[in-house]
């Protein structure tokens, strides 16, 4: 029996098949023009809309015949009320419809929470699935610290603090731009810092569990804008959004003594915070299940129909 995932983010379409222990996931990015920083909702859209099938069509080479026994979608960003993006319908709309077809249960999950579940799959830690921990979603459009607990077999997401503005992906990806590298700029940045031993950064201020990185933003345009070259402006960047994110994790941990820490999210594929973590308790997802993907989501969706012996891929 396999259950399948669909997640159609602002950046990537994804489709997953998945047993509740293993599973493929096949994902592409959105194409964007160059010197743009991702596309509008609608042009998002309609590009997950042409490739759905595609995507489909190699997944179900490696699986023909396989039995679906449920089907679930990521139909909105974050589990909390008003929490929407268009871009969601085109893996909502084709998950019922191919539920409906199959005369099988379709389960609704948040982007969020597939990105949590995705994490703790990838790196063996399924376990904490059932118990409190905290866990950061860096990415593009969110960065949020958040308390994890149990809500059956899924999770409850309660927001703790992270940025009170722009993202840290959004902060990459705009120093990425500045820079003349391709969107999103995640691995381009994260591999031109280390070309730079610079130990220079911007200590932003963390109010409690929050912060500003918006004033980060404009630090890093007059870094780069007194003469300072692509690789030490990366460097910078990311030793100032790094720091800050260690800062609120140690901050959290004092809060809330005993928790585990978990990193999901694109940006958690960074290697510099990783190696910042080294040696510490932290989680990290397998890099390929930090950026989006539907793994999660189906993940979720095994769990949902008492398919939960899931474990490391």
């Amino acid at each position: 029996m396999m259950v399948l995932g669909f997640d159609t983010s602002n950046y990537t379409t994804s489709v997953a098949i998945s047993d509740g222990v293993g599973g493929k996931n096949c994902s592409r990015l959105l194409d964007v023009r160059p010197g743009e920083l991702g596309l509008r909702q609608s042009d998002a859209l309609f590009a997950h809309v042409k490739r759905l099938p595609e995507l489909a069509r190699a997944l179900f080479a490696e699986y023909p015949g396989a039995e679906i026994t449920a089907i679930g979608a990521s139909t909105r960003p974050r589990a909390v009320e008003g929490s929407y993006m268009p871009c969601f319908l085109a893996g909502q709309s084709t998950a019922e419809t191919m539920a409906a077809a199959l005369g099988v249960p379709f389960h609704a999950v948040s982007h969020q929470q597939g990105h949590v579940a995705a994490a703790l799959w990838s790196a063996g830690r399924m376990e904490l699935m059932d118990v409190p921990h905290l866990a950061w979603h860096l990415s593009g459009g969110t960065t949020e610290l958040l308390l994890i607990t149990p809500e059956g077999k899924n999770v409850h997401a309660e927001k703790l603090g992270g940025t009170s503005d722009i993202s840290a992906g959004q902060l990459i990806d705009r120093t990425g731009k500045l820079l003349g590298l391709q969107f999103p700029a995640g691995k381009a940045l994260d591999a031109l810092s280390r070309e730079s031993d610079a130990k220079e950064d911007f200590r932003v201020k963390v109010n409690g569990l929050t912060f500003s990185f918006s004033g980060l933003q404009n630090k890093v345009e007059g870094y780069h804008t007194a003469g300072h070259g692509a690789a030490e402006t990366a460097r910078y960047a990311l030793r100032s959004v790094i720091g800050c994110i260690l800062r609120t994790t140690e901050a959290a941990r004092k809060a809330y003594p005993g928790l585990p820490v978990v990193f999901s999210g694109g940006v958690a594929s960074n290697a510099m915070l990783r190696e910042a973590c080294a040696g510490t308790d932290a989680v990290f997802a397998q890099p390929q299940f930090s950026t989006d993907n539907a793994m999660g989501v189906a993940i979720l969706t095994a769990r949902l129909e008492g398919l939960d012996g899931a474990s490391n891929p």
